[in-house]
């Protein structure tokens, strides 16, 4: 079995790879990722000279070179986690967001479409449904909770399902979609909440928080993630959506709060700023579906999550520090480099 994973540089895409090869060691994985600033093949260091893995850098919106990997590797499952991903910077900009999020996911598939695929796998976000109110802790997001996107970022992934699914009904192509709460862990880039605040706390520097702190995320450890996808991929119905949560919502300021205690930090670096626009206020997935079908739940509490993730950046300064400074951006040359000179 050959498995393509697009955005396999990043963070769950990393995860999902490693989860993989471990889960499948029979299984041949082809990672495909462009390198944009959140991705970082150091991240993948452990497995490069892996025989089961091979790593292609390709921009999924290359619709030539999509199709010549499809005709040299002749894939049978696609998982595509490749997008742009931070609400803040599609607020600033939104064409990139518009170009890899739905025009990429349109080239995978008419790739798909061409060579023939077992299953085509669209990672999504629970962000497409919008926001819960606060006050209402009996609300969640289920598959027929109507899209209701927020920020340019959700309604480019929202459009991407939408592809998605129409590729399914028109065409019959084998697809599904999961769309997931806020995941962390491992490898987590450092502009994201958690690992924001875990490394600004170990360096004494303010903590930024937006608003008040009260927004509410469930969150999802990496790892149940990876095995969720690999339920679907194997026994999940095709052109189906399936929810992934946590069942681990925590507010913001909660989150950072927890991490100051858990590094002896005091809470006065916390630094209240200007409330990011149209700051959705709580997301919550219900996982009935998945869980009835195909056995899957959570196995990682919140605060067993979040010890076991703040202890990873405890042990590889080296990799977020590689961030910070700019260097992981020329780790690809300088791997290339020094295989072809061996």
């Amino acid at each position: 079995m050959t498995v393509i994973v697009t955005g396999g540089a990043g963070f769950i895409g990393s995860n999902f790879i490693f989860y993989m090869l471990n889960a499948h060691p029979d299984y041949r994985i082809v990672c495909v990722d462009k390198l944009t600033y959140a991705g970082n093949l150091s991240t993948l260091r452990s497995v490069m000279n892996n025989p089961a893995f091979s790593f292609v850098k390709l921009d999924i919106c290359d619709r030539s070179g999509v199709y010549s990997l499809f005709e040299k590797e002749k894939p049978d499952m696609v998982v595509n986690f490749a997008a742009e991903s931070h609400v803040d910077r599609s607020i600033e900009d939104a064409s990139v967001f518009l170009q890899t999020n739905i025009i990429g996911t349109s080239v995978m598939m008419d790739a798909c479409r061409k060579y023939g695929i077992r299953r085509y796998h669209q990672v999504s976000t629970d962000e497409v449904y919008g926001d819960l109110p606060l006050d209402r802790p009996d609300l969640f997001f289920t598959e027929e909770t109507p899209i209701h996107t927020s920020s340019p970022y959700s309604s480019s992934k929202a459009g991407a399902d939408l592809l998605v699914l129409a590729y399914h009904r028109t065409f019959g192509m084998p697809v599904s979609i999961s769309r997931c709460s806020n995941n962390y862990g491992p490898y987590h880039f450092p502009e994201k909440l958690i690992p924001l605040m875990i490394i600004n706390a170990l360096g004494n520097k303010p903590l930024p928080v937006y608003g008040k702190g009260i927004n509410v995320r469930d969150w999802l450890y990496v790892e149940d993630h990876c095995k969720a996808i690999d339920l679907i991929l194997h026994n999940g119905r095709a052109g189906e959506v399936y929810n992934v949560g946590g069942h681990n919502e925590m507010r913001n300021i909660d989150i950072v709060k927890l991490i100051c205690k858990e590094l002896g930090k005091p809470e006065s670096l916390i630094t209240y700023v200007a409330d990011r626009k149209g700051h959705d206020l709580r997301y919550a997935i219900d996982p009935t579906k998945i869980r009835n079908e195909l056995g899957w739940m959570p196995e990682t509490k919140f605060e067993d999550g979040i010890r076991r993730t703040i202890k990873w950046y405890l042990d590889n300064r080296a990799w977020w520090e590689e961030i910070i400074n700019g260097d992981y951006q020329q780790y690809y040359e300088k791997m290339y480099k020094d295989r072809q000179k061996a």
